[in-house]
Parts: C-alpha cells; sequence; structure tokens
C-alpha cells in the first residue's frame, strides 16, 4: 500500500495511562454485539487468549504504525464521504484512539486481549498497535493492508451504526435466542468485511494499491474466522457459537465488496447463503 508521505487523519489520539503486559488479541474481534449486553468488552475473550506474551514496541515502530493508522483512517473519511455523498448523505467521521495494554470506552472496560474494537457509544475505534505484530506473527497475516483491512473493517461498523444497522441489532437482541442472535452477530461482521472490501475498490481508485495488497487483506481475513480461530483456541468448532463468519466467509464478503464498490450489494442478512458469493 502506498501510504508513506501521505497526510494523516486529524481524528487520532492517544490514550493516556501505561502498558501493562500485552496480550494476545483474537483478531480485530469489535464485540459490538457482546458489548451492547454486557457492557464489559473485555470480558468475552480475557479467558480465552490470556498469554502474556510481554509482546512490546519500539519506540521507531510505533511512531511508524501511528502515522500508518492515520494516513488509513484518513483514506476511510474520504472513500465514505464519497460513498454518502452519492447516496444524498453526510458521512460522520469517528475518532480512533490508540491505547496501551488497557482502555476505558463508553461500552466499558477493555485490555489489548480484546483485539481493536469499535465502541458505538461514543463512535471511535481503539486498537493496541501491539495487534498489529500479533497480526502478522501469530495469524500469519503480514503485510500493511493486512492491517489496513483490520482499520477498514471496524470503520465498516461505523458506517453501519450509522445506517442505523447497530440499533436493530440491539432491538432484535430483545426479542430472539442467543443461537439467533450469534448468527445475526455472523452477518453483521461479514457486512463489515464487505464494507472493508468497498473501501478496498475506492482506495484502488485513488491509485494507492500495490501488488500483493488484496492478498493480504484476504489473508488477514482467513486468518481470523471463527471456526480458525476455534480450531487454534480449542482444536474443534462449534458453529452455532460464531459470531463471526467463517474464513471462507470472511473473504469472499470482502472480495464481493472489492467487486462492488458500492452500498448495495452488501445486504448480509437478507442473503440466501453466506458462503457463496453471487
Amino acid at each position: 500500500m502506498r501510504w508513506q508521505g501521505r497526510a494523516g487523519s486529524g481524528r487520532v489520539s492517544t490514550a493516556s495511562g501505561g502498558r501493562g503486559a500485552a496480550i494476545g488479541g483474537l483478531g480485530f474481534i469489535v464485540l459490538i454485539a457482546y458489548t451492547l449486553l454486557t457492557g464489559d468488552p473485555s470480558a468475552l475473550l480475557n479467558g480465552l487468549f490470556n498469554q502474556n506474551n510481554g509482546s512490546t514496541l519500539s519506540e521507531a515502530r510505533e511512531v511508524e504504525l501511528t502515522e500508518f493508522v492515520s494516513v488509513v483512517l484518513a483514506d476511510t473519511e474520504r472513500v465514505w464521504s464519497d460513498v454518502f455523498d452519492d447516496y444524498g448523505e453526510d458521512y460522520r467521521e469517528p475518532y480512533l484512539v490508540i491505547f496501551s495494554g488497557s482502555v476505558q470506552s463508553a461500552c466499558g472496560n477493555a485490555s489489548s486481549a480484546t483485539g481493536p474494537f469499535y465502541c458505538p457509544g461514543d463512535e471511535k475505534i481503539y486498537i493496541d498497535l501491539v495487534f498489529f505484530d500479533e497480526l502478522e506473527k501469530r495469524f500469519d497475516a503480514p503485510g500493511d493492508f493486512a492491517m489496513a483491512y483490520v482499520i477498514a473493517h471496524e470503520v465498516g461498523h461505523h458506517v453501519q451504526n450509522q445506517l442505523g444497522i447497530i440499533k436493530q441489532m440491539e432491538e432484535l437482541r430483545k426479542t430472539v435466542s442467543e443461537t439467533e442472535y450469534n448468527a445475526l452477530s455472523v452477518r453483521l461482521e461479514l457486512q463489515a468485511d464487505y464494507l472493508a472490501g468497498v473501501w478496498a475498490f475506492y482506495v484502488q481508485g485513488y491509485g494507492y494499491l500495490e501488488e500483493g495488497d488484496i492478498d493480504e487483506a484476504l489473508a488477514a481475513a482467513s486468518a481470523v474466522g471463527h471456526d480458525t480461530i476455534q480450531k487454534q483456541s480449542q482444536g474443534y468448532v462449534v458453529p452455532d457459537s460464531f459470531t463471526h463468519g467463517t474464513s471462507e466467509q470472511r473473504m469472499r464478503w470482502f472480495r464481493r465488496g472489492f467487486q462492488y464498490g458500492d452500498l448495495d450489494h452488501g445486504d448480509t442478512f437478507n442473503a440466501t447463503t453466506l458462503s457463496i458469493m453471487k
């Protein structure tokens, strides 16, 4: 991805507080659905992914990643402003908060174990930069566009929030079973993958993509499929417990967004199948 030397966003901030021991994150688990119920986005994962690997970043690496995150966020601002304008709407830009170890959001407390997440309560994206090293080393998804995909996915949740989809999910939670809600959460996450693909479609049009970038994003999507995560963590999968799509589904919906580059082909909630792109 051609990002060096380009202007960044003015909506990136750093949370105060010192770094604790970094914990391996699950992989851009947004936890919107869980957060809406509990107010504590860290509670779901801390027991499952509690490896204390002591990961830290050098000062130079931290500066580089901060600049990278800022440029990617600026790209999302440009893309979604353009898309919303095409539909006669104004895009409301989110903030992005870089934290170390733990952070307090409007959705509750979160640690690095949570992974990058979006909080609809304050319309902010939260990320510990150590996660990007985790993405490469632990999830075998290297490359700057893999990292960009993570951010674009979280921004996708902000787009869903602005479109009223997350509010609809909150209302549905009151009327459906846990299994049914898990299935809806999968569709929410796959739609965010589709929206990340839409972002990539526009970034390609801006001339910022390099050879291999899309493959990097697809590798990241595959690495954090819920089936892959469960196999790695417990050795078997429980499909009814999935709150995110499988590796195949996540790749397919990202590809679909990259193919169409609009809001019209990303209705995961009414799709008859989530695994076959039509």
